[in-house]
């Protein structure tokens, strides 16, 4: 059986804890290019969520096609994550309850798009008072990965109960990693991906998913009965 009875708790950064649409929104517009409002931007597949919508595909993809506009673009992308870019409210002081919680171990598996992510990252949080180094885990996958492997890989490195384990983000492939993983999941629907394209294209139930991050909050602190 498990030797330890503590929990875990794996998050996804972009869009769960990090404003990601706010971040992409000055990026692209430093080059001239207009990603749209958050409810199009939602809808969206990973290509046209990082070059625009219908509306502003033609003239984004004009802009973006060249080599060394992608790069410049990237480059503004991990410029504004380290100097500008915001955890949602409430994110930062659920992070630091959460690693100063005992027998709770917390760390990330996130996908985002920007250079050395984990430099990035860690300079991002660092303005908000988390040093990313007190985390148990920290893994930034490439946009193609999936997380169930790391998911199952975390679980069992720290030998917990999947029945203790929990998984939170904000798209549908979370979801589905989160299950396959025999953890359970906490969906948002103020990132990538909207209730109504979560709930009706892909059956998520309604009950594990928060509209917003201070019902998210509540929610993770309930489950690891943490003073809300």
């Amino acid at each position: 059986m498990y030797q330890s009875n503590d929990h875990l708790i794996i998050f996804d950064a972009d869009g769960t804890l990090i404003d990601a649409f706010s971040a992409i929104d000055i990026a692209f517009a430093h080059h001239g290019m207009d990603i749209g409002d958050l409810e199009r931007f939602q809808k969206r597949r990973n290509l046209f969520k990082y070059i625009g919508g219908i509306k502003e595909f033609p003239r984004n993809l004009a802009r973006h096609m060249g080599k060394r506009v992608r790069k410049e673009l990237l480059d503004t992308l991990t410029e504004v994550y380290q100097t500008e870019a915001q955890l949602y409210l409430g994110m930062a002081e659920l992070i630091r309850d959460l690693i100063d919680t005992p027998g709770v171990r917390v760390g990330m598996v996130t996908r985002n798009v920007c250079h050395e992510p984990k430099t990035t990252l860690s300079r991002l949080f660092a303005r908000h008072d988390i040093d990313i180094a007190q985390l148990d885990f920290m893994h930034d996958l490439p946009l193609h990965e999936e997380k169930l492997h790391y998911f199952k890989a975390v679980r069992e490195q720290l030998d917990i109960n999947p029945a203790r384990a929990f998984a939170c983000g904000d798209e549908h492939r979370d979801y589905a990693a989160a299950l396959a993983a025999g953890i359970h999941p906490f969906i948002v629907s103020y990132g990538f991906e909207s209730h109504a394209r979560l709930t009706h294209k892909f059956g998520i139930p309604e009950e594990v998913i928060s509209p917003d991050p201070g019902t998210f909050s509540k929610r993770v602190r309930h489950a690891l009965a943490m003073p809300l």
